[in-house]
């Protein structure tokens, strides 16, 4: 039994049914009266369960995680479940493999929960060059600014990759390291394209070459991140300092760097990227890029709810990161580092 059937037998309107259900104070008591009375004599129960979905869905917002592995979005999600309770929302969590297609799976989301608004952590600019057109909900990329993105429905918040990586390898050069490792994503990962770019240029400006053999291919997790270390270090590559893309990738390369007898930072200094909080509390304490993952947090949810609730028009913002010192760094020791 339905309330189109209480409406039926008692001679009420379905919208008069809804607002008894949902005890509305516009409904005249002998009214109330009537159809609770029906709605007892008939057995019926409202679905509250169903009209707390509806509800809930009204308010939801979804995070689009790409990579279960990455600390970093672990970290950044609880800001922005906390930044999307200040304003009254309900926050939907969906983990994606790191290579899967997350634009696929944001028209799957909206035809199943159909949320206020999305924010994607982490994606392809290539995937929403080719499919974000379909997505109609106001979104944010967070954590990720391109130039080559412009959709009036997509916000943008985050660091510019490029210059934040240049940053961390010219720390390494200051300290007077030359040969450089860089270990990180493909190509087709655009934090990892820009982040490469970066180390690149200040290698550039310091009249040093950059060299493809000290790269080392690898997803943001520690299993993969040791594994690639392992695989310069039996190849007998020769660096005073690495350049970690993610702080994971760092903890990961570490790990394999002691494992074959060598000390951070006296044999290599690591310089990480993002600033999670294990960065802190690790030894040693990490040298590390720290993108400001509560503001960008914040914004990203500022946003959003501007083109939710005032249709207002997408916008990209762009933070300074900043460099924490720590102890997995110190100036280079070694005759040959020239």
């Amino acid at each position: 039994m339905t309330i189109k059937d209480i409406a039926r037998i008692s001679g009420c309107s379905v919208s008069t049914i809804s607002r008894v259900i949902n005890d509305r104070p516009d409904v005249r008591p002998e009214t109330k009266e009537h159809v609770l009375k029906v709605m007892r004599e008939a057995g019926f129960t409202p679905n509250t369960n169903a009209r707390q979905l509806k509800i809930q869905q009204s308010r939801s917002l979804v995070f689009v995680v790409k990579g279960t592995r990455n600390i970093f979005f672990s970290d950044f999600l609880v800001q922005l479940q906390r930044a999307a309770t200040l304003y009254g929302y309900n926050g939907i969590v969906s983990y994606l493999d790191e290579n899967a297609n997350e634009i696929d799976a944001a028209e799957k989301i909206l035809r199943e929960i159909k949320p206020k608004g999305m924010i994607f952590l982490g994606g392809s600019v290539t995937n929403f060059q080719n499919g974000f057109a379909n997505i109609s909900v106001p979104s944010v990329l967070a954590t990720l600014v391109s130039n080559e993105l412009d959709f009036p429905n997509l916000s943008m918040v985050g660091v510019d990759d490029r210059a934040a990586a240049k940053a961390a390898v010219s720390h390494l050069i200051a300290q007077g390291h030359r040969k450089i490792a860089v270990l990180g994503g493909p190509a087709t990962s655009f934090p990892s394209r820009m982040r490469r770019l970066g180390a690149q240029d200040a290698m550039e400006d310091a009249g040093l070459v950059f060299d493809d053999k000290l790269y080392g291919l690898c997803n943001y997790d520690f299993e993969s991140a040791y594994h690639a270390m392992n695989s310069l270090l039996a190849r007998r590559a020769e660096f005073t300092a690495l350049f970690a893309m993610s702080d994971v990738i760092a903890l990961g390369a570490i790990r394999a760097l002691v494992s074959a007898g060598m000390r951070v930072p006296e044999d290599v200094s690591v310089i990480g990227f993002d600033g999670i909080t294990m960065s802190r509390y690790c030894v040693p304490v990490m040298t590390t890029i720290v993108q400001p993952s509560e503001q960008i947090a914040l914004q990203s949810i500022e946003l959003l709810v501007r083109q939710i609730e005032h249709g207002a028009p997408a916008q990209t913002v762009t933070l300074q990161p900043e460099l924490q010192q720590g102890e997995s760094v110190c100036p280079c020791r070694r005759n040959d580092s020239v």
